[in-house]
């Protein structure tokens, strides 16, 4: 499969059950934070980076669990293939909305959504935040 887009992405989830999402300016779909790699730089230093610039968010690496790679259509770019290297983090940080994001919504990983989500956080990150949630309440 093609890929057009390389990103890292971050399900931020927290206590209650919530992942955080954000929508970009201009846009309908919410979508988990993170952005491009760029060249010469590793998806985790990508990951903190973008976080910083959207969130006004300063994380550290050793915050993340590393998730896997999925592929999916691109929720803001027509007939393009996204490639994301997600990452985990069961926090409830503190965050703004920065750069070209507009709007911040803490969704439940549960039960049910009513605002429109990009395919790649609707399909493959969502139930891997269910998996990762459902963790924190086994016995230990």
């Amino acid at each position: 499969m093609r890929v057009d887009i390389r990103i890292a992405v971050a399900m931020i989830i927290n206590s209650r059950g919530e992942m955080l999402t954000v929508r970009k300016r201009g846009t309908t779909a919410f979508m988990q934070p993170g952005g491009k790699i760029d060249a010469g730089e590793t998806p985790i230093a990508a990951l903190v980076r973008e976080l910083r610039e959207e969130l006004a968010l300063e994380a550290e690496p050793d915050n993340f669990r590393y998730e896997g790679c999925y592929r999916e259509q691109a929720a803001n770019e027509a007939n393009m293939i996204v490639e994301a290297e997600a990452f985990s983090w069961l926090a409830e940080p503190e965050v703004a909305p920065q750069a070209e994001i507009e709007e911040l919504k803490w969704l439940p990983i549960e039960g049910p959504i009513t605002v429109e989500r990009a395919a790649l956080t609707r399909r493959h990150l969502f139930p891997i935040a269910a998996r990762r949630f459902a963790e924190t309440r086994r016995p230990a």
